[in-house]
């Protein structure tokens, strides 16, 4: 199987998978117990926090961990605002991921001012309107550090600096699901930060809120009090020592980013030179591991599933809103049409795709577009 999903999801790398059954067969304790055992286990999960910490520069914040970037967005959203949700002005990026987005639809509801924030064509967010929309005064604001649709990468640095010149009390909170070990970021200025552990070669089930000392969470549930009573129940240890391994590997893999990006572009290269009519809509300076092309004329679960037979696993927008859709809403909202949003698939690669992979997709993609095409609808 030649697998360029991986967006969605990542095969689990052997460090993940030795931590996570070292932590279910030997130290499998509750963190919270005061026995030695139980400690140790504590002693892990706090390596691991330490270890998100140092990758990102930013031992000024704190690291809270979830059950994964979902949760992780809610708590930011939510959990940031005062308790009167119905004054609060917030502002998100209209090309978000679902769970911010839904977020932000739910906060209407109660009441919030929403700004929904235009993409440029390339689908970075338009700092003009990120200007007036802090100009008009924010709560908070929130933008994803790259698509992961388009693979789009926002200038948070520059959003940052809008910030503190305009609203400096309107906090950041930026959502690094497809970017987090991926991309370089700099957190200063950044109030919240969102990471997923399956993105990166850990375990479903396992993400993380970095939080800047100047916010003032409250909770989404209560009990117990673990992670500084921001999320009450027992610590998913497996997933988060699973975590710390998997990013041990990652950042060893010091040529990782340049070796995806080349494959990315012969991958890109290869389908223009054989499917000339196919439309790229990932910018030139996106990320590494993120390729959006459209083949108008060709419905984009058609060729999903076309490639499927022949052992291909690519994506046709967001995991998490893919079933049932017409179109990607991320394309539409690019303003690129019907026509291309609904004939766009996502190539996502990782760190293990491998350059004879990649040929032969750019091949098959070629021969099913060819084909798919005669029949499209005159």
């Amino acid at each position: 199987m030649i697998y360029l999903d991986s967006s969605a999801t990542t095969r689990p790398c052997p460090g993940a998978v030795r931590a996570a059954e070292k932590a279910l067969t030997e130290e499998w304790f509750n963190p919270s117990a005061l026995y030695y055992p139980a400690l140790r286990a504590h002693r892990l999960m706090e390596e691991c926090r330490g270890k998100v910490l140092d990758a990102l520069n930013a031992r000024e914040h704190r690291v809270i961990f979830t059950p994964g970037g979902t949760y992780s967005n809610n708590l930011a959203l939510f959990g940031s605002l005062r308790q009167d949700r119905s004054r609060a002005k917030i502002a998100v990026t209209s090309v978000e991921h679902p769970s911010v987005l839904a977020c932000a639809q739910k906060l209407e509801t109660e009441g919030a001012q929403v700004t929904y924030l235009p993409a440029e064509e390339t689908g970075s967010v338009s700092l003009d309107a990120v200007k007036q929309a802090l100009t008009e005064g924010l709560d908070l604001l929130s933008v994803m550090q790259v698509n992961n649709e388009t693979g789009a990468v926002n200038p948070v640095s520059e959003i940052v600096k809008l910030r503190d010149a305009l609203c400096p009390d309107c906090l950041i909170h930026v959502d690094g699901v497809q970017g987090f070990l991926r991309e370089d970021i700099s957190l200063k200025g950044v109030d919240m930060y969102t990471l997923s552990a399956h993105k990166i070669h850990a375990l479903k089930g396992t993400g993380a809120l970095v939080v800047s000392k100047r916010v003032h969470l409250k909770p989404l549930i209560y009990g117990g009090g673990q992670e500084g009573g921001l999320l009450s129940g027992t610590e998913n240890t497996p997933g988060i020592t699973a975590l710390g391994a998997a990013m041990d590997e990652m950042l060893a893999d010091t040529g990782m980013r340049q070796r995806v990006e080349a494959l990315k572009n012969l991958l890109k290269d290869d389908i223009v030179r054989l499917v000339p009519w196919a439309r790229v809509n990932s910018p030139e300076n996106g990320a590494a591991h993120i390729l959006n092309i459209s083949f108008p004329g060709v419905n984009s679960e058609t060729l999903l599933h076309a490639l499927e037979e022949d052992g291909i696993c690519v994506g046709n927008g967001s995991a998490c809103s893919a079933k049932g859709r017409k179109g990607s809403k991320v394309l539409l909202a690019m303003g690129l049409g019907d026509r291309i949003a609904q004939s766009a698939l996502r190539f996502s690669l990782c760190r293990f795709t491998t350059r004879e992979e990649i040929e032969l997709t750019a091949q098959k993609v070629s021969e099913k577009a060819a084909l798919l095409v005669r029949y499209q609808r005159r």
